[in-house]
């Protein structure tokens, strides 16, 4: 069986620069898990005593802390001041943009929409920086039942599908006297989204790699469904059953934008000796 793997995938910009800082302080904090990669936060763990504090409440006085990658609320980043000077700031700046995006628009009065999950650390980080109440819908149906002003300006977070970001944005130039639209999907989601597209449609089976509480992983895994039916999200190689591969020629994988070489090479050693 041949494996191919996606021309883009694992780890982007902003989850390589918060690994690189996170071990650069060893026996320090993260304020919520670093990367959704569970795998990967216990690597920083048993290897440089990382450790992981999910309220601000937690944090010891005076201790080293890195913020996620995802960001914080605006209320947790004061909080957390108080208890300590020592901080790295692991924030993607693909996620700090839609965090400035939406403080400088809502000070001009435009209604904040948010694209993404609510509960999600990245939505909730940025949310907390709309000066006004802000709108956050998962998808196109829950904004068409919403109140809706004339003046709006949309932002995503920045692992979303950019077809239904662009579904959103029609829905409201349609709807609204001006729309700001500003792209805040993140290069390294769009590249990973569109080559997992072009191998599901080449493959006969796919595998997706990463965190399954990783949501851009979980795209990703969307796709390749809709495109193969024989498509698989595992987390590393330990999850891979022999029977997924009977009768299959070309196997692909893909994997999300928290997800190591590291695991990416076990995965496909473990396929290869199936």
């Amino acid at each position: 069986m041949e494996v191919r793997k996606a021309k883009s995938l694992g780890f982007c910009f902003g989850v390589k620069r918060a690994i690189r800082l996170a071990q650069s302080k060893p026996g320090g904090i993260t304020l919520g898990s670093l990367i959704h990669n569970p795998n990967e936060i216990a690597r920083l763990k048993n290897d440089y005593n990382v450790d992981v504090c999910e309220e601000v409440s937690e944090v010891p006085q005076d201790s080293e802390v890195i913020i996620r990658t995802h960001g914080i609320p605006k209320d947790d980043l004061k909080k957390l001041y108080f208890k300590t000077q020592n901080i790295t700031d692991a924030t993607c700046p693909f996620v700090t943009k839609p965090q400035q995006i939406c403080e400088e628009m809502s000070k001009k009065g435009y209604q904040i929409i948010i694209f993404g999950d609510a509960q999600h650390p990245e939505v909730k980080g940025v949310l907390s920086y709309s000066l006004t109440p802000a709108l956050v819908i998962n998808d196109i149906k829950t904004l068409q039942n919403q109140i809706i002003k004339e003046r709006v300006a949309l932002v995503s977070q920045t692992t979303k599908k950019v077809a239904e970001f662009l579904k959103i944005a029609d829905f409201l130039i349609c709807q609204c006297t001006e729309v700001r639209v500003f792209n805040t999907i993140c290069n390294a989601t769009f590249d990973n989204q569109e080559a997992a597209r072009e191998l599901s449609c080449e493959v006969d089976i796919m595998i997706v790699v990463g965190g399954k509480n990783s949501s851009n992983t979980k795209q990703l895994f969307s796709i390749c469904k809709e495109h193969c039916k024989d498509s698989y999200l595992i987390e590393d190689e330990t999850e891979i059953t022999k029977n997924w591969f009977f009768g299959k020629k070309i196997c692909g994988v893909s994997a999300g934008a928290s997800t190591p070489d590291w695991i990416i090479d076990n995965v496909i050693k473990k396929i290869e000796s199936i």
